[in-house]
């Protein structure tokens, strides 16, 4: 029998890769319904929104459950029931709104509301066909009364120098946490702020108290920075060949690429 009792995965450059967005590998779909037929769930854990993780998820037949905006809210995306929520205290929100704007960015203020999923100005820090993604669910605001009035889950910037990014997260530093990723729609970089001492690790426990799952047996696989905590923590941590070298340097193992069909090989972990 199987020590591994809950596997948890990435989505962007794990599940799927950056240059084939939304589509995994069909080795990895065969095989995340492999791992349910023995018995052992799989929880996707990821920086994206509900909506852009439910969508490709469900042209595969898949709705898991799911730890959305790196570790903010954890929910169950077939049934919508949320299990797992957490806040910017807003005078942290208020001080990286402040930060991002010192830099010249209005950010993107995400939300879990239920007809908004994210605030902008007009001029907001990311491509306009990352604003396209959000259609109905998104609203033009005053991002200082939206940081006073609304409780925040995440606040971010896509498509910039990392130069530029590394210098926010510095000045966010001991006050919220950061992640700078790559940006799917460009060939910069994005940079995510949560509430200080959240991770996606905080959705997994949450996962493994409603899956009834020892938090010492679960599998995680990942590629980026904001998967280091999942890695570190799982008891076993798989890392992409082509991810991040500080994500390969927290994992116990590393597997081959998504065009490689590296998620598939989580059977052999199992």
């Amino acid at each position: 029998m199987s020590s591994i009792e809950l596997v948890v995965t990435d989505l962007d450059g794990t599940l799927w890769s950056y240059d084939t967005p939304d589509i995994p590998h069909p080795s990895a779909v065969a095989a995340w319904l492999e791992l349910e037929r023995r018995g052992i769930p799989v929880v996707v854990a990821t920086g994206r929104r509900v909506a852009s993780t439910r969508a490709p998820l469900a042209t595969v037949g898949l709705a898991p459950n799911a730890v959305v905006l790196n570790g903010a809210l954890a929910l169950d995306l077939a049934s919508d029931e949320r299990y797992h929520w957490s806040h910017h205290d807003p005078l942290a929100a208020q001080h990286a709104l402040g930060v991002f704007q010192a830099h010249g960015l209005d950010p993107c203020v995400y939300v879990d509301e239920s007809e908004v999923d994210i605030y902008l100005t007009s001029t907001p820090a990311t491509a306009p066909e990352h604003v396209a993604q959000f259609g109905v669910r998104a609203r033009i605001a005053e991002l200082d009364s939206i940081i006073s009035d609304r409780s925040v889950l995440s606040l971010a910037a896509f498509g910039f120098d990392r130069s530029m990014l590394d210098e926010i997260a510095a000045e966010l530093d001991g006050r919220c946490e950061t992640h700078i990723v790559p940006d799917m729609f460009s060939e910069h970089w994005g940079i995510t702020v949560t509430p200080v001492g959240l991770s996606k690790w905080s959705g997994v426990l949450a996962s493994c108290e409603r899956h009834d799952v020892d938090a010492s047996r679960v599998l995680a696989i990942g590629d980026g920075v904001n998967d280091i905590e999942l890695l570190t923590h799982a008891a076993v941590g798989l890392a992409m060949a082509d991810g991040e070298s500080v994500a390969q340097a927290a994992a116990d193992h590393i597997v081959p690429s998504v065009a490689d069909d590296g998620w598939s090989t989580i059977l052999d972990f199992v």
